[in-house]
């Protein structure tokens, strides 16, 4: 690892997980428990989010406010509240924090969250938030963090392709455009009543008051670009996506599950579940999208953007030259240039610029202006002729820009008349004239400037909002004290079971449970909801009877253990009388009555049994041989219906070092082999071992033991894993995983792992021609499997002549992982007393010793499978 890079400073954490976790809220907590820190956030918007949070918990003499376009740092000032670029990571706090650190892998911003992940840390404390795809990099990097995984508080689910029209209340529809967001807004006006917008380009006070129209309730859609992915925190139950590609500063390309899934878990906040679709033009999502974004399972990040921050400013070449290097270590990636190395290198080009920066000052003040971000979206040149001006008035024997051409360029923008595109001109171009007041230096006035400039960015930020809400939103709505007065009271629901009277929303209608709009204890919202729920008694009969008749393929299962059914859920698995019968406990409201409530529970239940007796059929056969009267052809011998109790009682596997299986299996297996595998390692039914049999197997456990925070499942095809997010070992075992060194490996692959062992001694095979093929069966590092060997028993050995063997470690007991008490509702695997004795009275055979130098070493093998 190259030596630039930050030692270990305090400790070190990467909190990891998908949305709705509580990552960011989990940061504020911990910075506001340190004498002093700092965090860095993905966007000016959430910056000032957070930034408003600290000043109510802390006072504004604490906090401190650090962005492109606004810095607010009182003289007192222990917590810094930056976007990430700002960060002022020389002055040292207790603590620091990155949050949306997967971010290092974006082209454009990703150099400069990779540089905080390799340099930025705290003097006690450092927190690196983001999704689990950047786990194995954060690894490499930063060897010494340690991590905190975080599930989700809800269910995300997918319910496919809607009309704009048919959106369901308290939804987002997402463009990836000024253009495409607008255009959505218009038509949710003309036919649904209004919709708030949210761009990264709209200042906090424009943003602020959008969010603020839609959480108010007085418009039920959110029209959004991508920035509502990184930590803008709504109540939204729906995000639809009008597109699925976007342009990333280079190219038009396909969103990749990891975005699609980031702007889609907003859906949902903390304990409420969410749903996702497309909407408009776009095409529905494939099955494999579909299932990765709601098991938030995806791809690793491999590389991480890098740019050298280590400058050298002693000349103009020097500091092209400083910033054209290479990345120091694999896993970095050069990254392209932005806008800054682009106005860089197009004013090296100019002679009159290389002559004012001849000394190492001037450079550091020529690389500064350069620093001046493309708010208005200039063509490369016209954003270096604009860099090349203030640079030269840097450099003049004024050293400052002067105060009647600033006063010039921030008048001409004080001007609030005008439509959505001209007002969002004016903002963007403010935005440049905010950013240069708050650089320390160029303005003589500085705190003068940045008022002016915060004053008419307000002005334009005011305007604009009062323009898109005249442009987005229709204010006439009904009147509902007139509904109530009349005797015609019309209650109806819209596809997505918003519950409507007289056109104004009173709640909504989530499978069989009523959840009435925020209530202000009025009479009249009183009154609203009894109408409401009078209207829906039809309603409850009329679901009931869908349901009752509903196919199989229209209820869904989550791994969360949920029951869903047209986009809602409607019931949940609970623990049973036995760990294969589940009960199933329906959600629903009063109005379900006695008959309608329990044909649909009659209807869930036996979907239920349906989906567990198809997917777990050897484990039903097996239950069935066990059931078999004696005497009958089906029926088992003794010792081979007690494995087979355990088998049922343990999910489907067994762990022979933990499991008393009799030595001589030969009984056992003439009994049983049609269904189960007896291995050396475990004893299992290989057909529990396919995906949707073992996704099923561990939910069951999950359920029966009781576990508040269900693990995520391994991704289908994995033959082994890292396990450190410390996943109950029973819950492995029902996955059809067993937990060694710490990594999870297939029962199947840990018994071919051994057979491969076992033939290599036989056959003479070095260990280090026999390390590669090891490694490629569980698709791990060589200093990973050396230590699942030496945990299994296997060590290498040198033989005559030079060279090692991998050889069973002799006198070593055969042990995965040390036993550990039983969860409360699993039960211990055990043989009946009667068999124990009869093994214990076994003669033990004696121990056979081999020269481990001797050409016939490898029998010694053999000898250990008798």
């Amino acid at each position: 690892m190259n030596n630039q890079f930050a030692s270990a400073s305090g400790r070190i954490a990467a909190i990891l997980g998908p949305t709705n976790t509580g990552k960011t809220h989990y940061a504020i907590e911990r910075m506001l428990a340190h004498k002093s820190g700092m965090i860095g956030l993905p966007l000016r918007l959430l910056a000032r989010e957070v930034y408003d949070k600290v000043v109510r918990l802390k006072g504004a003499d604490l906090a401190a406010l650090i962005t492109g376009e606004e810095k607010i740092v009182p003289p007192g000032a222990k917590y810094y509240v930056c976007t990430v670029e700002a960060m002022p990571v020389g002055i040292g706090t207790a603590f620091l924090a990155v949050d949306e650190i997967q971010l290092c892998a974006d082209p454009e911003r990703g150099h400069v969250f990779t540089d905080r992940l390799l340099n930025a840390r705290g003097e006690e404390e450092t927190l690196f938030m983001g999704a689990d795809t950047m786990r194995q990099a954060i690894r490499r990097f930063v060897p010494g963090a340690y991590y905190i995984t975080r599930s989700r508080f809800s269910d995300l689910a997918y319910t496919g392709p809607k009309k704009l029209t048919r959106l369901p209340r308290r939804s987002a529809a997402i463009g990836f455009s000024a253009d495409d967001v607008y255009g959505i807004a218009e038509l949710i006006r003309s036919q649904r009543g209004g919709a708030a917008v949210v761009l990264g380009a709209l200042s906090p006070r424009t943003r602020n008051a959008q969010v603020e129209l839609y959480q108010s309730g007085e418009v039920d859609f959110l029209v959004a670009t991508d920035a509502i992915g990184m930590g803008i925190n709504m109540d939204v139950d729906h995000v639809a996506f009008s597109a699925l590609e976007k342009f990333d500063g280079a190219a038009t390309r396909l969103l990749k599950p990891e975005e699609i899934g980031q702007i889609a878990g907003r859906a949902g906040r903390h304990m409420n579940d969410g749903t996702f679709g497309v909407t408009g033009d776009a095409e529905p999502l494939d099955t494999e999208t579909v299932s990765r974004v709601e098991n938030h399972h995806y791809d690793p990040v491999k590389v991480l953007q890098w740019r050298n921050s280590t400058l050298h400013f002693h000349s103009l070449d020097a500091l092209l030259t400083s910033l054209d290097e290479l990345p120091p270590t694999r896993g970095l990636v050069k990254a392209r240039a932005a806008s800054d190395l682009l106005a860089l290198r197009a004013l090296a080009e100019q002679d009159d610029v290389r002559t004012r920066a001849a000394g190492p000052g001037t450079v550091r003040l020529l690389w500064d202006a350069c620093q001046l971000p493309d708010f208005n979206k200039l063509s490369a040149e016209e954003h270096a002729r604009l860099v090349r001006v203030i640079f030269n008035y840097l450099a003049s024997d004024e050293g400052v820009l002067p105060e009647d051409w600033f006063a010039g360029q921030v008048a001409r923008l004080d001007v609030t008349e005008g439509d959505v595109a001209a007002l969002s001109g004016r903002l963007a171009h403010i935005r440049t004239w905010t950013y240069a007041a708050n650089r320390p230096g160029w303005l003589q006035d500085a705190a003068h400037w940045q008022g002016e400039a915060r004053a008419v960015e307000d002005r334009l930020s005011d305007a604009l909002h009062e323009k898109l809400t005249q442009r987005f939103v229709d204010r006439r709505t009904a009147v509902l004290m007139r509904q109530l007065a009349g005797d015609d009271m019309v209650v109806s629901l819209d596809d997505s079971g918003g519950v409507v009277i007289g056109g104004e929303a009173v709640g909504k209608l989530d499978g069989f449970r009523f959840t009435p709009v925020r209530s202000e204890g009025d009479v009249q919202r009183r009154m609203l909801h009894a109408a409401a729920m009078k209207g829906l008694e039809s309603e409850f009969a009329a679901r009931a009877d869908r349901l009752t008749n509903a196919a199989d393929t229209d209820i869904a299962l989550s791994d969360r253990g949920r029951l869903w059914w047209e986009g809602a859920i409607v019931a949940k698995l609970i623990a049973g009388p036995s760990p294969l019968s589940p009960a199933v406990s329906l959600l629903t409201d009063e109005n379900l009555k006695n008959g309608a409530r329990e044909a649909v529970q009659h209807r869930l239940d036996a979907w239920l049994k349906a989906r567990i007796d198809t997917r777990l059929e050897t484990l039903r056969l097996l239950e069935a041989r066990i059931e078999a009267k004696p005497g009958t052809e089906d029926a088992l011998p003794p010792e081979a219906r007690a494995v087979a109790h355990c088998l049922m009682e343990n999910f489907g596997s067994l762990d022979v070092a933990n499991a008393e299986i009799p030595e001589d299996r030969r009984g056992l297996i003439r009994a049983l082999k049609p269904l189960l595998w007896f291995g050396k390692r475990s004893v299992y039914l290989p057909k529990l071992l396919r995906p949707e049999a073992a996704g099923l197997l561990s939910l069951l456990w999950a359920v029966w033991t009781k576990i508040e925070n269900i693990p995520s499942l391994p991704r289908p095809g994995l033959t082994s894993f890292v396990n450190d997010a410390d996943v109950p070992d029973g819950f492995l075992a029902a996955a059809g995983f067993r937990a060694v060194a710490g990594r999870a490996i297939r029962l199947d692959m840990l018994e071919r792992l051994e057979e491969t062992l076992e033939k290599a001694a036989i056959d003479g095979i070095t260990a280090d021609a026999l390390l590669p093929k090891l490694v490629s069966l569980l698709g791990c590092g060589n200093d990973e499997m050396l230590s699942v060997l030496d945990t299994i028993g296997w060590a290498k050995q040198e033989i005559a002549g030079g060279g090692f063997v991998f050889r069973r470690k002799p006198k070593v007991p055969i042990k995965i992982a040390p036993e550990r008490p039983p969860h409360k509702n699993e039960k211990k695997s055990a043989i009946d007393t009667k068999t124990k004795s009869r093994q214990n009275k076994k003669p033990q055979a004696k121990p056979i010793r081999v020269d481990p130098d001797s050409p016939f070493a490898g029998l010694a093998v053999l000898l250990d499978r008798k």
